[in-house]
């Protein structure tokens, strides 16, 4: 009887033992209510070097369905802060699908990148593929949508002044520029379908952990081709269970788990 009661005494004080660390723990910060007030405490927070707090803040704004090129630029400046490379490339490429012209954007996701451990050699393009790529980017899907409507417009316009005006020399103009704007037309709305299907792609992802084996097949016991490292950017070709097939710039392939990844 002596015993039990001792025993229960011990669990009290332990007990109370523990509530009293419990409460000398620092309570949670509140979020704050409007999307409006989280975005002004992310802004303080990382202003005060406090980037733990704002990159919670901003994860918080995203998880209330925001979605812009602002919340994932400022995300990833939050993450590269912590030395979260993998994440903070992660956001900037989100940064970029939405607002491909950015050039703060570019530059430090150039910076992030030069902190990757693996060295990829990438294999060498036709020079009007990668001018192409560029001019493409130069806008988002919705400013090229802009433009090509206003070219259909003006492709219409054209149209009704080559078949209205008498002159022969007006009607050249009339149809030469009709073709002139009906091929800038079929140019904006590929770049702005391009840009489109690039941001609802899953095939580039990014490597999230800080080691990843490539394995020549989906099987934790096959061979190792080579390792991956966190923040490098590879493209996802193929998908079975828990695996996925990467191909990483300079052309090796191989299979690695899609836990160790996360799809821009």
């Amino acid at each position: 009887m002596i015993y039990a009661l001792l025993l229960l005494s011990w669990a009290a004080c332990a007990q109370s033992d523990s509530l009293a660390v419990e409460s000398s723990l620092p309570a949670p910060e509140p979020m704050p209510a409007s999307v409006e007030a989280m975005w002004d405490a992310a802004n303080t927070a990382y202003i005060n070097n406090d980037y733990a707090r704002a990159e919670e803040v901003y994860m918080a704004i995203e998880a209330q369905g925001e979605r812009s090129a602002k919340l994932y630029y400022n995300l990833a400046n939050a993450c590269f802060k912590q030395e979260e490379l993998g994440r903070a490339i992660l956001y900037y490429h989100r940064a970029l699908l939405l607002s491909p012209g950015d050039e703060d954007t570019r530059y430090n996701l150039s910076v992030a990148e030069a902190r990757t451990k693996d060295t990829i050699d990438v294999i060498p393009e036709f020079f009007l593929t990668t001018w192409m790529r560029a001019l493409r980017h130069a806008m988002s899907s919705n400013l090229w949508c802009g433009v090509s409507l206003v070219l259909l417009v003006a492709m219409l316009a054209l149209v009704l002044f080559y078949l209205l005006a008498h002159r022969l020399s007006l009607r050249k103009v009339g149809f030469y520029g009709t073709l002139c704007a009906l091929l800038l037309f079929v140019v904006a709305t590929w770049f702005a379908a391009a840009n489109r299907a690039e941001q609802l792609s899953e095939e580039r992802a990014v490597v999230m952990s800080l080691s990843a084996a490539v394995k020549s097949s989906p099987d934790r016991a096959a061979t190792d081709l080579f390792v991956l490292h966190e923040g490098t950017v590879v493209e996802v070709t193929n998908r079975l269970a828990e695996w996925c097939e990467v191909t990483i710039a300079d052309g090796k392939k191989g299979w690695t788990e899609s836990s160790k990844l996360e799809v821009i």
